[in-house]
């Protein structure tokens, strides 16, 4: 776009409001409706003063361009139209130019696209500041530390697919012209219960599943993982492919960062071997013990995982092994080890691989902010950039949700004090008497959440560390005696105790009436997150691993350094970041960027307005709005104020020789505009009502036309008088040629004439002197001619006394042959009769049908319905009857077979049918059964003395009985049962007793699995909620796979009429106990013959090795 095609104002082209502030009348539905109307016209940009309001387009927009850059490149903020490039360019033009440190806070809620709003903010600053190979490199290693952090700080939630799941604060270093130093980065609250749990529909951080899908074969086989995300526990398998992320490439992009950004090979194979061992500590598993003194204690059930782990961290595995069954509290000089339960131990697993790592994510960002600090140690301008998560409001507020609040309390407390501050200063500086103006203050709900005696986050520490059993409920019992009468605290003994009946607040929760309205908070969980305890004797085995990056994350596990006294708790640490981070801001000047989330559905051109409303109240734009236009609602400088309104006085326009003030208060004075609705600063001209603003713009836009009419008035005036003076000296030119081509077409005329007689001339002698050539040579060459012809003559009549004597001797040859056939008619006439063609033909079509028929019974095919041969047909014209004899045979041969069938033989063909419907060319082992008769009751229940009891306590008639291997569910391994299917139920007794174990009625049955492969392992899956269903689904494996799964499908259909699926797959899930398992066939030798080998992997995992 040419400079000259660049919008000059704010207000040029407006699409509804580009200020808020100018809103005219200021309602929350007519803000609503003005972002409305600019995100349907694709503006997603809106301004509140200095503040800008981003609205997620969830599409990529083609307004990030480097002509867009250049675009807004040192133009004032209200040049152009709203973007947040302009809010970027002021805020380094400040920096750069009147020496003011900078802070830019992004704010909103998850999706609402802050991460995206930080980038193109530091993407500008780095395409304006300075270039050189050093300053490039600075900026590079600057932009290179987001694709680091969101790796390992973000994560797929139901609300945004690259959610920022830690705050972030970046303080970006320049020197004195402006160019970048460098860098330093804090972070704020990682939310590390994500890395053992996520809720559902969400996934677990990027670095895990980029780590799985990106990884050579070679590098995960170095870090002991396997791909495929269903190994480890720790990623939930709902949510782990997402549209949209190609997590291989991520992989490479974050490695490629890191070596740009300036880790070392070996840091970074470090980093990775500490990711891995906590994806592995999720497949830890405890089991239950007890001893002699009847303490219960836990084992590992599978050592395998923990002896990995401890390969890759270079830790003693008994070493690690004991910290999860033991905890040792020391108290001066005393020293008690005692065991862990089961729940413990997994809470101590879970606490580690937290621990382990949030550690690493802090150990990153020191880590980059070595390698982008300032290296040198000259005075410096900062800009900082916070990225921080915004309001929360959820179904179940817990811990987390609490804090985040609290700080965007503090951080709106701020943005009020600043806000004012800054108009007040603005105020005072142009000499403009400033009016108090009213707003809300939440300095009171700060106050209840820091206050060191009373508040609730001093109460949940006092609570944390007090003596005796301290639970959840006690520290909401010590807030309903404290808080009881704060009037922004609620809880159900608050509201009895005022004679108030609140159904909406549950016992266990409390409600705090937040600046963005009421937020109830549970407080399960409280005290633990607060606690964020790690025990001590897994400090010290972190400690005294060999593994250099892992010893250096746990320094209180040295013994030398070990203190008795107990960590801060996680309340208090975060209070204290809250309070540097809010001193910092303090001693920069704000700039703001307000995310907003147009829908639920990360869609484009989807405008929910009850989720916007409520993202407006909640990040206090109205109020926002409110303190911006509560004494002027807009101010301009002097000088663009008269360049944009001087047509609207004669005096001014077109040019006003004097200062730029006077022409202003001469142009508002001959536009009769009321004194009280402006007033006049020292260098800018400040208008009360927004009201007037416009009616100044209408103005403007109607004398726009007149003085468009005007211009178009004169250049239309001299456009005709050019015209003319060119037509006038066009018709001289004209006239000139016009004589000249007339003489010139007269001359040619005349040469032309002469020519042409002369033509004529020389052609008539040429025409005469031929003839008289061609005369002589006609003389010359008629004897020759007539000779010819003599000749000719007399060969012609030659020829044709030739062709006559053939013709004469060839006609007595015909008339010869044709009297030679006459007598030989007549000789023989007199033995035929006048029908004798007929009966020829007839006799002879009999005698070749008793052939055909004589043939085709000599020739006749055996008497299987499966035979397909067939004799040869002899003749063309029998084509037709061959065929339907063909059919008939087929069909009596067919008839007779099956009049040979007993019922008992006509019921097991159909179960072949059955099975060769279920199985063929779908399951391998149906080739090897198509041969073997099916049987039904093998071990002859009825006669086998044996089962004589089993056969007493079996009411129905035995459908099949046979021997099968049932699975163990918990490791894998098979026992022998016997298998017996009645019309209502199917029995497993055991083999050596005949004692029924189990008795599942088949209207239980819910479908049937298997695997592709020779196998002959199935499972059976139960209907959820059925008794039979307690400890989850069956799995056997039997040689006689398909006869008992064909008369199971054909049982539960003469039972139910409906048809169960039987699934044939080498991946599927069975229902164990409350774990969904996935069962996985695999390629391997077998050590038991052909019999398939179980093995129980982990909670998730069950592999069948077949040949």
């Amino acid at each position: 776009m040419a400079k000259s095609d660049v919008k000059t104002s704010l207000l040029d082209n407006m699409i509804g409001v580009g200020d808020s502030v100018l809103l005219e009348p200021l309602t929350e539905d007519t803000f609503l409706e003005n972002l409305k109307k600019r995100f349907d016209h694709s503006e997603i940009y809106t301004y509140i003063g200095s503040v800008v309001i981003s609205v997620n387009p969830y599409r990529p927009l083609s307004i990030y361009t480097p002509t867009k850059v250049e675009e807004y490149r040192n133009r004032n903020f209200y040049e152009l139209s709203p973007h947040i490039y302009a809010l970027a360019d002021e805020a380094y033009r400040s920096l750069r130019d009147q020496d003011k440190d900078q802070c830019i806070l992004i704010t909103g809620e998850s999706g609402a696209g802050k991460t995206e709003a930080s980038k193109l903010v530091m993407s500008y600053i780095a395409a304006v500041c300075g270039k050189g190979a050093e300053v490039n490199q600075v900026k590079e290693q600057l932009l290179q530390s987001n694709p680091v952090l969101e790796a390992f700080g973000n994560a797929k939630t139901v609300r945004n697919d690259n959610s920022s799941r830690f705050g972030k604060y970046m303080d970006i270093e320049f020197d004195f012209k402006g160019d970048p130093l460098g860098g330093v980065i804090s972070n704020y609250l990682l939310e590390k219960s994500r890395v053992v749990k996520q809720p559902r529909g969400e996934r677990n951080f990027h670095i895990f599943y980029q780590l799985l899908s990106g990884g050579s074969e070679d590098l995960l086989r170095q870090l002991k993982l396997e791909k495929g995300f269903n190994h480890y526990n720790y990623l939930g398998l709902d949510s782990a492919e997402v549209n949209g992320i190609d997590d291989a490439a991520n992989f490479r992009t974050v490695k490629n960062a890191m070596q740009i950004v300036g880790f070392m090979d070996d840091e970074l194979e470090s980093v990775l071997e500490v990711v891995a061992a906590v994806l592995k500590l999720g497949n830890i598993d405890f089991k239950p013990e007890s001893r002699v003194n009847g303490v219960d204690e836990s084992r590992i059930k599978d050592k395998n995982e923990l002896k990995e782990i401890c390969e890759l961290l270079g830790q003693d595995q008994a070493v690690l092994e004991r910290a999860f069954s033991f905890r040792t509290v020391e108290a001066k000089q005393e020293k008690v080890s005692t065991t862990l339960n089961v729940a413990q131990a997994y809470y101590a697993r879970d606490a580690l691989a937290k621990n382990l790592y949030n550690r690493l994510f802090t150990w990153l960002v020191n880590r980059i902010n070595e390698s982008i600090k300032a290296q040198t140690k000259v005075r410096k301008k900062v800009m900082g950039v916070l990225d921080i998560y915004g309001f929360e409001i959820f179904e179940n507020n817990s811990f987390e949700q609490f804090i985040i609040n609290y700080c965007n309390e503090k951080l709106q407390q701020i943005f009020i004090e600043l806000t004012l501050k800054e108009e007040q200063e603005e105020y005072i500086k142009e000499g403009i008497e400033w009016t108090h103006i009213e707003y809300f203050n939440n300095t009171i709900i700060c106050e209840l959440i820091e206050n060191n005696i009373n508040g609730i986050l001093a109460m949940l520490d006092e609570e944390c560390l007090r003596p005796g059993t301290v639970t959840d409920e006690t520290f909401l019992e010590k807030l309903n005696q404290v808080c009881a009468v704060h009037e922004r605290f609620e809880s159900r003994m608050s509201k009895s105790s005022r004679f108030l009946n609140d159904t909406t607040l549950p016992h266990n929760c409390f409600r705090i009436q937040h600046y963005a309205g009421k937020v109830m908070y549970h407080v399960e969980g409280f005290v633990d997150k607060n606690n964020d305890l790690l025990y001590r004797d897994l400090s010290q085995a972190m400690w005294k691993t060999n593994h250099v990056l892992v010893k250096s994350l746990f320094p209180e596990g040295n013994p030398a350094k070990m203190s008795l006294k107990r960590p801060p708790t996680a309340g208090s640490q975060f209070r204290a970041s809250v309070a540097t981070l809010m001193k910092n801001l303090l001693t920069k000047n704000p700039n703001y960027i307000r995310c907003i989330k147009p829908n639920d559905q990360k869609a484009p051109h989807i405008f929910t307005e009850g989720l916007v409303r409520h993202q407006i109240s909640y990040l206090g734009l109205m109020e926002n709005v409110r303190v911006r236009r509560a004494g002027y609602a807009f101010k301009q400088l002097y000088e663009p104020c008269l360049e944009r309104y001087k047509m609207l006085c004669s005096q001014t326009w077109p040019h006003w020789r004097q200062g730029a003030r006077d022409g202003v208060e001469v142009l508002l004075t001959e536009l009769q505009i009321p004194s009280e609705e402006y007033s006049y600063g020292r260098s800018k001209i400040f208008i009360r009502n927004p009201r007037t603003l416009f009616e100044l713009e209408d103005q403007r836009k109607r004398r726009l036309e007149d003085l468009a009419t005007l211009i178009q008035k004169i250049y239309r005036g001299w456009k005709c008088r050019t015209n003319f003076l060119l037509m006038k000296k066009s018709q001289i030119i004209i006239s000139a040629w016009s004589k000249r081509h007339f003489q010139r077409k007269k001359y040619l005329r005349l040469k032309m004439v002469t020519l042409r007689i002369q033509s004529y001339i020389r052609g008539w002698k040429a025409r005469k002197l031929l003839r008289e050539l061609k005369h002589q040579k006609r003389c010359e060459q008629s004897a020759t001619t007539i000779a010819a012809y003599w000749r000719g003559t007399q060969a012609r009549r030659e020829l044709k006394r030739l062709k006559e004597e053939a013709r004469r001797k060839h006609a007595v040859a015909v008339i010869w042959a044709y009297w030679l056939g006459l007598k030989v008619r007549r000789e023989y006439r007199k033995f035929f009769r006048a029908n004798a063609g007929r009966k020829i033909y007839e006799f002879t079509i009999q005698r070749i049908m008793q052939k055909y028929f004589v043939d085709l019974k000599n020739k006749m095919p055996s008497m299987s319905p499966t035979e397909k041969t067939w004799p040869a047909r002899p003749y063309l014209f029998l084509d037709s009857t061959h065929t339907e004899l063909k059919r008939i045979f087929h069909l009596w041969r067919c008839k007779k077979y099956r009049d040979q069938f007993t019922d008992q033989k006509r019921a097991t063909f159909e179960e072949k049918l059955e099975a060769s419907e279920l199985f063929k060319d779908k399951k391998a082992l149906y080739t090897n059964s198509v041969q073997q008769p099916f049987q039904g009751d093998y071990l002859e229940i009825s006669k086998n003395p044996k089962y004589q009891k089993l056969n007493g306590a079996v009411e129905e008639k035995i459908l099949l009985a046979d021997v099968v291997n049932k699975i163990n569910r918990a490791n894998g391994k098979g026992a022998p049962r016997i298998f017996l299917l009645t019309k209502s139920n199917f029995i497993i007794a055991d083999q050596k007793s005949g004692q029924i174990k189990s008795t599942i009625p088949v209207m239980d049955i819910t479908s049937i699995s298997v695997s592709k492969q020779t196998d002959g392992l199935f499972a059976i899956h139960l209907k959820e909620g059925s008794t039979a269903a307690a400890k989850g689904d069956f799995l056997f494996t039997s040689d006689r796979l398909i006869e008992i799964i064909t008369k199971l499908y054909r049982t539960i259909f003469l039972k139910t009429n409906q048809k169960i699926a039987v699934e044939i797959n080498n991946e599927f899930l069975v229902q164990f106990n409350q774990d969904k398992v996935c069962v996985k066939f695999i390629q391997g030798t077998q050590k038991n013959g052909n019999l398939p080998a179980c093995k129980r992997k982990n909670n998730r995992l069950l592999e069948v090795t077949v040949p």
